[in-house]
C-alpha cells in the first residue's frame, strides 16, 4: 500500500435541490447534504435550487459537469412518479456511463426504513465528463440513507476495495482536488 493511500483527498461537490414548493431557506435535505459533505472534509462547490423542469435541471448540472473543478454533484428531489418528478429524464441523457448499482443499493438500504415504498424511488447515478452524479429523493431521511450508506464511502479515497475518487482524478487531468 502506498503511503499516500491513507491521506484523505477532499473533493469539490455541488448540491442541487429540485423542488417546485421549497425555497433554499426551507430546503432541509439540501442543507443536510451540504453540512454532511463538509463535515466529511469535502468542499461545497455550490448549492442551488431549481424547479422540477427538465431543462433547468440540465442547465445547472451541465454547467457543473463542464467545470473541471467540480468532482461530484448530488441532487435531492424529483425522483418519484409524480408528473413533475423529472430528475431521471433530465440527467440520464447526460451520463457517459450509468452507475447501475446505485439505485439498486439505495433501494435495498431504504427498504429497511420505509418498506416496499422504496419501489417508488427512481434514485439514479452516473458519470459525465469525469464527474459523478448521485440523484436522491427529496426527503431528508432519504438523503441521510444515500449519504451515510453509499455516497460518503464512495467519495472517500480510503474506501477499499474501490471508490469513485480514482475515476474523478485520472480520467480528466483538469479534475484535481
Amino acid at each position: 500500500m502506498a503511503a499516500n493511500e491513507n491521506v484523505f483527498i477532499p473533493l469539490n461537490i455541488a448540491v442541487l435541490t429540485v423542488s417546485d414548493t421549497r425555497t433554499l431557506a426551507e430546503d432541509k435535505s439540501g442543507q443536510y447534504l451540504a453540512d454532511s459533505l463538509t463535515e466529511a472534509g469535502h468542499s461545497l462547490a455550490e448549492r442551488r435550487l431549481t424547479t422540477d423542469c427538465v431543462y433547468q435541471i440540465r442547465a445547472a448540472a451541465s454547467q457543473w459537469i463542464a467545470d473541471p473543478t467540480i468532482h461530484a454533484i448530488i441532487t435531492t428531489g424529483g425522483t418519484g412518479f409524480y408528473s413533475r418528478d423529472n430528475i431521471p429524464e433530465a440527467l440520464t441523457p447526460l451520463f457517459d456511463k450509468p452507475v447501475q448499482g446505485f439505485g439498486e443499493m439505495f433501494r435495498a438500504l431504504s427498504q429497511a426504513e420505509i418498506g416496499m415504498a422504496t419501489l417508488q424511488s427512481r434514485a439514479v447515478a452516473g458519470m459525465a465528463n469525469s464527474t459523478v452524479i448521485f440523484c436522491l429523493p427529496g426527503s431528508t431521511g432519504a438523503c441521510r440513507t444515500g449519504w451515510e450508506g453509499i455516497i460518503k464511502l464512495q467519495l472517500d479515497n480510503r474506501t477499499r476495495p474501490c471508490n469513485f475518487v480514482a475515476h474523478l482524478m485520472r480520467v480528466n487531468p483538469g479534475h484535481q482536488a
